[in-house]
């Protein structure tokens, strides 16, 4: 990989703080919290890391996006191909369910240090990016965000799908591997090196804040 990148062991050595966005997928109770329908244990743990970036890229002037999962029951937004056929019956109108506007699930997690100033967007399909799914990329351009920081949760679904989709419309994609979480280490990690290999950055939360600091 690092020859592929003429040496160098990460592509986007420097950013431009008012340029970048940080944003957070999906740490909202129907994952996060104990006993969750859709429940990663491992999403607690990043929390504190989350908490870090916003603060220092608040302070940098970047922007902190908050994005969340929110269906429907009927329309565009039930994403039914999904419910339908990858989580059918019972158990799929139960996740749906609890990712309506409005539902205790649907709710962020309450240790996210959110500020009332902070964007959020939210999201009908795993991608933020795909057409229909959210106003996020025109929210970013109307900033003249550039780069995106990328944590949260699922790393192999939700973020991974938003940030693939990130690259190929023209932002310069970082995630940070100890603030996103799955539901196993094996699955965690598979996502790392897809997004490495061609996507985007994979950093941790330290090296990154030194990053901010000296770069």
């Amino acid at each position: 990989m690092r020859e592929r990148r003429d040496g160098r062991e990460h592509v986007f050595n420097t950013i431009d703080p008012p340029r970048t966005a940080l944003l957070v997928i999906d740490m909202q109770n129907t994952f996060v919290a104990p006993g969750a329908v859709l429940e990663v244990p491992l999403a607690r743990g990043i929390v504190g890391n989350i908490n870090r970036l916003s603060a220092r890229l608040r302070a940098l002037g970047a922007p902190v996006v908050w994005v969340r999962s929110t269906f429907t029951r009927n329309g565009p937004g039930s994403f039914s191909v999904y419910f339908d056929n990858f989580a059918p019956g019972v158990d799929g109108e139960s996740i749906r369910a609890n990712l309506y506007e409005g539902s205790v699930g649907h709710a962020f997690w309450h240790e996210l240090d959110r500020h009332d100033d902070d964007l959020v967007i939210d999201k009908n399909r795993f991608s933020a990016f795909v057409e229909g799914a959210s106003i996020l990329d025109k929210k970013l351009r109307e900033q003249n965000i550039q780069s995106l920081v990328v944590t949260g949760t699922l790393t192999n679904i939700c973020c991974e799908s938003t940030l693939r989709d990130a690259m190929m419309l023209g932002y310069q994609c970082i995630l940070i591997e100890d603030a996103n979480a799955a539901q196993t280490d094996h699955e965690h990690l598979a996502a790392l090196e897809n997004i490495a290999r061609v996507f985007g950055d994979v950093i941790t939360t330290d090296d990154f804040l030194k990053t901010l600091t000296h770069g």
